[in-house]
């Protein structure tokens, strides 16, 4: 039902209008009355209206006055002014500021309703419209959103070939502002939970929470919220902070909780991370924000811990470390691994509970990019990995991370061995690999350095079990992707090519011609007719 406000200093003329149709019929409802216009302006602050019908001559606010200011303030609200025969002249002018329709007074019933029906038509042809012009811009943004939150899981927990490259990538994905060396940012980590602990609940709300997120992100600037599938009934923010705005970390933490209790009867817990600052320092602060989150309390409160005792804590995590433990599991050499580890989390070393902790999760957040690069993710290796988290959460036993850590590179170690005297399995591993970083810069020999294979043993390989040698794979794979994003009309072709990895519209239009015989806007209208 449309919603209508009668607006008319007299009130018999008020109840005459009530009668004068069957607004139900007519797909109308009578929701309120007001007595001149600034008692209607009034009632439109609260009460989401589709049509107002309103006296020409009234006390305070008349009919014309009204509809200047709804043309200002709530331009999708419809209007009919009623008048008396000698202001006709006047009302027609004032129809340029809004004004759908007029009628004269006293009003016919038949001539009400025909205005209404043409009004009803308006109103939902204009619905009709804005609801496809949502779907499309909302269409185009999840594309490159959906795109733009793959990336961000990569830069927290993937493994980078070169600085460079990430910046580039940022680039093509509209991400400007990370790009810059000095970026500084703050992760924060939210959780929802049940205060009366219905685990259903949450599965049933889970996608209003992601989609809340998102659009709580677009709220604040410089703002984005992504989802790590490895923690349940949870979404990431990552923040761009700017040392003149100090209240934005605030700010964004109000809003998150006020609206997941408005819209979704939730509660939220929220761990702030560390202020970092460089792409380099990104998982660091991912890191931290789960940190903080996992010193929540237990139960259905919401809470807000942030990060200032891990601001304290000094973490022994080098890039050199990572390396290291890295060379182990690809190089199959499970002693080298329990080796490294235990120089930094076992033993005597003196060290926080907090820092102990936040090294074990960077192995495991290492262990798990492996898991991902290898495509080696097995039911063993999800308990496996599920069981060294929630260790690691207890905070209460050192020995039984590092057991499962140790655990949890054995059965890598065992699918990298595979791995290495099968071919069939390394190029699945690879092909995987590709699958996920098809738009970034990637070449045979940052491949085989990725993998420790030699590149001329990769390329007779990878051209022997796929039938097709690495490069041309590579434009074929990104070649399908780009079909599938030209079929969006509001996406550019800019776009389509920076989401697929190339920076130059024309090069990308090359190719594309010579893969499929058509360029991407020969094909983009074969796909319309």
């Amino acid at each position: 039902m449309r919603k209508v406000i009668i607006t008319d200093d007299e009130i018999q003329v008020r109840k005459g209008l009530r009668f004068k149709v069957d607004w139900e019929v007519e797909g109308f409802e009578i929701v309120a009355e007001a007595s001149n216009g600034q008692e209607a302006l009034e009632l439109l602050k609260n009460i989401d209206v589709d049509l107002i019908i309103t006296d020409m001559r009234m006390p305070i606010m008349d009919g014309v006055e009204l509809a200047k200011r709804c043309y200002e303030q709530y331009p999708h609200v419809k209007l009919i002014v009623l008048s008396g025969y000698s202001d006709f002249d006047y009302v027609r002018g004032s129809m340029k500021e809004g004004v759908r329709d007029y009628l004269l007074k006293p009003v016919a019933p038949d001539e009400l309703e025909e205005a209404l029906r043409r009004i009803r038509k308006e109103i939902e042809e204009e619905k009709k419209s804005q609801i496809e012009s949502d779907r499309m811009r909302q269409l185009v943004h999840s594309h490159l959103q959906q795109v733009q939150e793959q990336y961000f899981l990569q830069l927290v927990k993937g493994e980078w070939l070169q600085l460079g490259m990430v910046k580039e990538r940022l680039l093509q994905l509209q991400l400007e502002e990370l790009a810059d060396e000095n970026v500084t940012v703050q992760f924060a980590t939210v959780e929802i939970r049940e205060s009366e602990d219905n685990p259903n609940r949450l599965k049933e709300l889970w996608l209003p929470f992601q989609m809340l997120c998102k659009e709580i992100a677009k709220e604040h600037e410089g703002t984005y919220s992504f989802y790590d599938p490895s923690y349940t009934n949870m979404v990431q923010f990552l923040q761009l902070l700017d040392s003149k705005t100090p209240e934005q970390t605030p700010n964004l933490v109000k809003s998150i909780q006020e609206k997941v209790k408005k819209y979704l009867n939730l509660e939220t817990v929220i761990g702030i991370g560390n202020v970092v600052k460089g792409l380099e320092e990104f998982r660091n602060g991912y890191i931290s924000s789960l940190l903080s989150w996992s010193q929540s309390q237990l139960g259905g409160q919401s809470q807000v811990i942030d990060e200032t005792a891990a601001r304290e804590a000094v973490f022994d995590f080098s890039p050199d470390f990572e390396r290291k433990l890295t060379n182990a599991i690809e190089n199959v050499d499970i002693e080298m691994f329990k080796e490294n580890l235990n120089n930094v989390l076992g033993g005597a070393k003196a060290q926080s509970v907090l820092s102990f902790t936040f090294v074990a999760n960077r192995v495991l957040f290492l262990l798990g990019s492996l898991v991902k690069k290898y495509d080696t993710e097995t039911k063993d290796i999800q308990n496996t990995i599920w069981n060294c988290q929630q260790s690691i959460w207890e905070l209460n036993s050192q020995n039984r991370v590092i057991e499962f850590l140790i655990q949890l590179a054995q059965l890598i170690v065992e699918k990298v061995r595979l791995a290495r005297f099968s071919n069939s399995k390394l190029i699945e591993s690879i092909r995987h690999y590709l699958d996920e970083h098809y738009a970034n810069e990637i070449s045979l020999t940052s491949l085989s350095k990725l993998f420790h294979i030699n590149s001329a043993y990769l390329s007779e390989t990878f051209k022997h079990q796929v039938g097709q040698n690495f490069s041309d794979y590579l434009v074929h794979l990104r070649m399908e992707k780009a079909k599938h994003f030209l079929k969006d009309q509001q996406l550019k072709i800019i776009d389509v090519a920076n989401l697929v990895g190339f920076s130059n519209s024309g090069y990308f239009s090359t190719v594309f011609k010579k893969h499929f015989g058509q360029t991407p806007v020969e094909f983009r209208k074969s796909e319309l007719s």
